[in-house]
């Protein structure tokens, strides 16, 4: 769908596209979406598109919120909640599910529904489940409605930590050693199960990252030193998914690269590096979003190193069949190699945020970059593609 194509009568001005930002969800995450959309918000085009900023609460429930994304920040080390933005404590606001017809509709109990009109795409800026894992992608294809990002499979395959090397794997790219602890082999036989995770260690040796498989934004991570801390650290990653990632620590360089869709494929955008933060064990959730510890952009790579890790960001891309963009973090070892540790479907996207640090470096600003996303995901069509 191109934006030349929106209806219109003989006598009106061609309306401008609808942008429905969708933000909150019910993930641990919340608090950042919300910040990520904030942002988003900000830099939207309103001479371009139209707005409806929809918000989810940490329960489910869909709501309008204030247009207001200056409330949308990390203030003394705390993050915003939808609740704090609904323009009702009751009300909801319902998608269609029917592709022929994309209106929304705000509902509240005792009161006729009020179609808001139509939405032509929406840009989901929800993080970890239940958003950013393929789930909301699924409604919007029954819905018939395009949106920003990548597809199901993708998105999918992107949230679950496991499954994205496993893909990785099957593709060529390194990833480093790593074991897979399922809900039911620990309900089964703790000790065998934990068994696994000491023999990663002697394989490998500590420190281990103990991870939620399916959460992002490091939170539920643990850098666990040696066995007296590994319990505790399982406990952790359980708050957030039953199943659980365990890795080995690779020693070398944490490089970051964006992929981002252009009309003619996938291109990456200049490197960054992450240094080791001075306060933090690594780069955790307090260093990345509350002490906003800075990346450098761009790496301090060689030219050779710089093309490799953009050739391998670009085939992980292709690898999980991403669409629109996709953060790719490596790690470039003492021996001058990179393994791909993971990629993030929809990485946090603040203005500070290294994805679109890496492409204002290279040359595409942060408005810009927004814009391109929507256009992207108007040329797109829903369905099997």
């Amino acid at each position: 769908m191109s934006t030349e194509n929106l209806s219109q009568s003989p006598d009106q001005q061609p309306r401008k596209p609808r942008v429905a930002v969708v933000f909150g969800g019910r993930s641990s995450e919340h608090g950042i979406s919300m910040v990520t959309a904030g942002a988003v918000l900000r830099a939207i085009d309103r001479t371009k598109y139209d707005v409806l900023p929809i918000g989810i609460t940490q329960s489910g429930r869909w709501v309008l919120t204030a247009d207001e994304p200056e409330r949308m920040a990390i203030t003394e080390r705390r993050t915003p909640n939808v609740e704090e933005l609904a323009e009702s404590s009751e009300g909801g606001v319902v998608l269609p599910v029917d592709p022929a017809n994309r209106e929304v509709v705000y509902t509240e109990p005792g009161s006729v529904p009020k179609a808001l009109g139509e939405i032509d795409v929406v840009f989901p800026v929800l993080h970890g489940p239940y958003g950013e894992d393929g789930t909301l992608q699924g409604l919007l294809e029954l819905s018939g409605v395009p949106y920003v990002g990548a597809g199901v499979l993708a998105s999918a395959v992107g949230q679950d930590k496991e499954y994205m090397k496993r893909v990785f794997t099957s593709f060529g790219l390194k990833v480093g050693p790593y074991v897979v602890i399922r809900p039911r082999e620990w309900e089964r036989d703790e000790s065998a199960a934990r068994k696994k995770i000491i023999d990663l260690a002697g394989d490998h040796g500590w420190p281990l990252f103990v991870k939620p498989a399916r959460a992002g934004s490091s939170i539920g991570i643990t850098k666990v030193e040696d066995l007296s801390g590994l319990d505790e650290a399982i406990a952790e990653a359980q708050r957030h998914d039953p199943k659980i990632l365990v890795e080995a620590a690779l020693r070398g360089r944490e490089i970051e690269c964006g992929v981002l869709e252009f009309e003619d494929g996938p291109r990456a955008s200049v490197p960054a590096e992450i240094p080791p933060p001075d306060a933090h064990a690594y780069y955790d959730f307090e260093a990345k979003y509350i002490d906003s510890t800075p990346g450098i952009v761009p790496a301090p790579l060689t030219p050779q190193e710089t093309a490799e890790v953009q050739r391998l960001a670009v085939e992980a891309f292709e690898a999980a069949s991403c669409e629109g963009l996709v953060r790719a973090d490596f790690f470039l070892t003492e021996d001058g190699e990179f393994v791909i540790n993971e990629i993030n479907t929809m990485p946090g996207f603040t203005p500070i945020s290294m994805y679109p640090q890496m492409w204002q470096a290279s040359g595409i600003s942060y408005p810009d970059l927004v814009d391109r996303l929507i256009e992207a995901a108007l040329r797109r069509s829903t369905g099997l593609r």
